[in-house]
């Protein structure tokens, strides 16, 4: 039985998690850890628990990434970092805290997403002189763009195309260079999320698309790759591991 601290409880994703890990046949609540919390039946903080687990799920805010890696390497337990936005500070505590104990951080948790964004990478490699924009589309009240997983799929393509350029949103007078690789952001409504990818010659375009339809997708990664990564040795590990397991 896999024992899971949820960190970020009380957020949409944190119930998420909590639902598919209490209906889990392998798995089991060792603590709901949430900044708003009451302090008994969910923690303020993950150091108020002491007891047995075996991996911690962050699903709270980027800032909260490198306190959360902080307990997970104390414990000498796995951290899943399922929070986007992070800033290149929270990444090298990522990739610090991964010499030390196994981390799966990803932009995205959806494994749609991962197939998505190796389709995009393999078509930039065989199209080369084609053009490629991503577009991504998310809620009204998502706070980071561009959104971790348009860079996941932009960093992916890059793997392809090592000397494209991101550019963030267009705007003023310039004239889109060879290397570019345009990321917009959209926000609106309720939409859980939606990205695109065009790759487009003078003589055809290919678009490829992933439409989120709940966020319960992403928690429902987080547990797999929760699962996926008790057991394994100290390392930074993503969604395409765990798709190539």
């Amino acid at each position: 039985m896999i024992k899971v601290i949820v960190h970020g409880a009380l957020g949409r994703m944190g119930k998420e998690v909590t639902r598919f890990v209490t209906e889990s046949e392998d798995m089991a609540l060792a603590a709901l850890v949430d900044i708003g919390g009451d302090g008994t039946e969910v923690l303020t903080s993950l150091d108020a628990f002491t007891g047995e687990a075996d991996v911690v799920i962050d699903f709270s805010h980027h800032t909260a990434v490198p306190g959360v890696l902080e307990y997970a390497k104390k414990r000498g337990i796995p951290a899943i970092i399922a929070t986007t936005g992070c800033t290149e500070e929270e990444n090298a505590a990522i990739r610090e805290a991964a010499e030390v104990i196994p981390v799966f951080a990803s932009g995205n948790m959806s494994i749609g997403v991962a197939v998505l964004a190796a389709f995009a990478a393999e078509a930039a490699r065989i199209m080369k002189d084609a053009d490629i924009e991503i577009v991504e589309t998310h809620h009204k009240n998502k706070l980071d763009a561009p959104s971790g997983t348009a860079l996941l799929i932009a960093n992916e393509i890059k793997t392809n195309r090592p000397d494209a350029q991101f550019v963030l949103g267009r705007s003023g007078m310039r004239k889109r260079e060879k290397e570019d690789i345009g990321i917009n952001s959209v926000r609106c409504g309720n939409i859980v999320g939606i990205h695109e990818v065009i790759i487009s010659t003078e003589s055809q375009t290919i678009t490829l698309k992933h439409e989120a339809h709940t966020r319960a997708l992403f928690a429902e990664g987080a547990v797999a790759a929760a699962r996926f990564i008790c057991g394994k040795g100290a390392g930074l590990y993503n969604i395409k591991d765990m798709v190539r397991k």
